[in-house]
């Protein structure tokens, strides 16, 4: 079921809501999630089964599709963007649900927004954070020294694949081939969230998920090491595969599965 609500802005922010199997629930805390840069809740959460574990493990699932991606409004204005917008995006859909608790699991540009949420939201009791490491510590963000914010907007903005350079060619495959709005993507790339992050007020537990092979997660260790109540756990794969290692959406259903 898809819905939607305008958020401080004016833009329209479109979210899904799944139901848990039968017999779940228990007045547990609903499941909210956010994607990465270019996905959407279909690609970062659907397709690699997440929803599918979560709901079957009796959980109730919603998953917002972010400013500028999926089925959300897609402004071309950068003022419009970035992950601060994006973090009020997802407490005016947690005002929207009504949930006094909230379970938050976010990736990669997502992870960044579900922190900078955790870090002022009590209702955030419990947060799992993928793809992100060191950068979130060393830079606030996610880490631009292995993706800069002007190759992005060039590969984005390119009128011919052929000139993108190598080291974006495989983001702006992507992006083409999920049909998404370059222009809108390209205005989020130039307000990547790069400033102090208030780590130290996310107190909730927190799993960090991390690829072995994602240099955008480089040194996870560093960001469990920066968060008062943290735990790490290392998967297969770089930043678009981890999501697909068989251990990756058992982990999230698992933490979630812990006491608040």
């Amino acid at each position: 079921m898809t819905r939607e609500f305008t958020s401080f802005d004016g833009v329209t922010i479109r979210y899904h809501r799944w139901d848990p199997a039968p017999g779940g629930d228990s007045g547990l805390p609903v499941v909210v999630l956010h994607h990465g840069f270019i996905a959407d809740t279909h690609t970062n959460w659907v397709r690699p089964g997440v929803v599918e574990v979560l709901t079957r493990r009796g959980r109730r699932v919603v998953g917002i599709d972010a400013r500028g991606h999926g089925r959300s409004d897609k402004p071309h204005d950068a003022r419009r963007y970035g992950e601060e917008a994006m973090a009020r995006d997802l407490l005016g859909l947690l005002d929207v649900l009504g949930e006094g608790r909230v379970h938050l699991v976010g990736y990669s540009m997502g992870a960044v927004t579900a922190l900078l949420a955790a870090a002022r939201d009590e209702r955030v009791t419990r947060l799992v954070v993928g793809g992100v490491g060191a950068g979130v510590v060393e830079l606030g963000g996610v880490d631009t020294r292995e993706l800069p914010p002007e190759l992005v907007v060039a590969a984005l903005l390119a009128d011919d694949p052929a000139d993108v350079p190598l080291r974006m060619a495989g983001l702006r495959i992507w992006a083409d081939e999920v049909g998404a709005d370059r222009r809108a993507l390209a205005a989020q790339g130039r307000s990547m969230h790069q400033g102090p992050t208030a780590l130290a007020d996310v107190t909730v537990p927190t799993l960090v998920l991390a690829g072995a092979d994602d240099p955008l997660a480089g040194r996870p260790r560093v960001l469990a090491d920066a968060l008062p109540q943290a735990w790490l756990r290392t998967l297969h794969g770089d930043h678009l595969t981890a999501v697909r290692d068989p251990s990756f959406a058992p982990a999230i259903a698992d933490f979630l599965e812990s006491a608040d």
